[in-house]
């Protein structure tokens, strides 16, 4: 099984906290990777939170093709963040020769666009690079968007966090939300891709656990939208549903449940909103998931949100103090770094919950 997390904090914190939260966890997961990714960014990035942010690792051939079609489009470079390596002998990590962090502005064509038009092109982007470095075998893409930094790495967590010094806390690297796993995704090839958690268009998501109806939501998924590829992992699925019905469609984040693990026909006509239920079921049936997992998610609104598969196979657990809010696996996890929280408020979700962390830490709890 994969260990997975989510801290949310009114604080920055550093991505220490999310080594730390899953150092305990460690018999859980096989050794093969760390990734995570940060959203509401401070520290170094604390006044480009309007901008995109590149995220990415590549080859010096890969560093030039996506240098040379950023300058094509008419991105200019801001500032970028340049990685502390510590490459000590012996450690356990399939490192790449470029990690590239950098903010950019827009191209002078976008001064007067909407908001919409920007993430057109930031999407349109993010396909163009990922097709270039695919071709060329020479890097990978993790995120292309503003407030939002990724990392994706093969080998060790602890190795990992070494060679990128992040075991020490700073007031550099910093961000309010940090989602982070431990394992590399052994089901399938082992790619950066593959690695959770997983990012668009401002919407995170991670899961522990599998999905077994994988090639019935891919081949619907793949016809809906551009932005939904790839697919290295049939956990992107569930981040894929979770745009669809929230962005997409514009629908309530709690029917974000319901088109996952819909209810049963004789549980719905007993409702009073059976006929909305009755129609999800029917018309969005090639993006229920089947399988044991637990999915936790970031919205673009901050807010953090947790569901379980309709049998709860997998573990979870929600611990809090009057600053943080930490989703897990394992509540030893939590104990490293909430010791002094009250754990008789810790939340164990149930199967026909979904769990929402607004961005002021409230917690709702949305029964199916």
């Amino acid at each position: 099984m994969c260990r997975i997390g989510a801290i949310k904090s009114k604080n920055k914190i550093h991505p220490s906290l999310a080594l730390k939260l899953m150092r305990s966890q460690q018999e859980g997961h096989d050794d093969s990777g760390f990734a995570f990714i940060m959203q509401d960014l401070g520290g170094l990035f604390e006044n480009y939170k309007d901008l995109p942010l590149l995220s990415m690792a590549a080859t010096i051939e890969g560093t030039r093709i996506v240098e040379d079609i950023l300058q094509q489009i008419g991105f200019s470079r801001v500032m970028q963040w340049s990685v502390d390596i510590n490459n000590k002998e012996n450690l356990k990590i399939d490192a790449m020769p470029n990690y590239i962090f950098e903010v950019l502005q827009y191209p002078k064509s976008y001064k007067h666009a909407t908001k919409e038009e920007k993430e057109e092109l930031l999407i349109d982007t993010s396909l163009r690079i990922r097709q270039a470095l695919d071709n060329t075998s020479s890097g990978f893409i993790y995120s292309f968007w503003p407030d939002t930094l990724t990392l994706k790495e093969i080998g060790s967590p602890k190795d990992i966090g070494t060679y990128f010094n992040l075991w020490e806390g700073n007031k550099d690297l910093v961000s309010s939300i940090i989602t982070a796993q431990c394992r590399q995704n052994t089901n399938y090839d082992i790619v950066r891709y593959a690695a959770h958690p997983f990012f668009l268009e401002g919407y995170c998501g991670l899961v522990n656990g599998e999905n077994t109806f994988f090639e019935k939501n891919k081949n619907y998924q793949k016809k809906l939208y551009k932005g939904y590829f790839g697919f290295e992992s049939d956990s992107q699925c569930l981040l894929y549903t979770l745009h669809y019905v929230h962005k997409i469609l514009g629908w309530p984040i709690q029917y974000f449940k319901h088109v996952i693990t819909p209810l049963d026909y004789e549980q719905i006509i007993t409702r009073k909103d059976s006929d909305v239920l009755l129609r999800i079921k029917a018309g969005l049936s090639s993006l229920e998931i089947n399988g044991p997992n637990t999915f936790l998610g970031v919205t673009p609104k901050k807010e953090l949100i947790c569901v379980c598969d309709s049998k709860k196979l997998r573990p979870v657990v929600i611990g809090r103090d009057d600053n943080t809010v930490v989703m897990t696996s394992e509540v030893s996890g939590i104990n490293d770094i909430l010791p002094n929280r009250n754990k008789e408020e810790d939340i164990y979700p149930k199967e026909n919950e979904l769990i929402l962390i607004k961005d002021d830490l409230a917690v709702e709890v949305w029964k199916q």
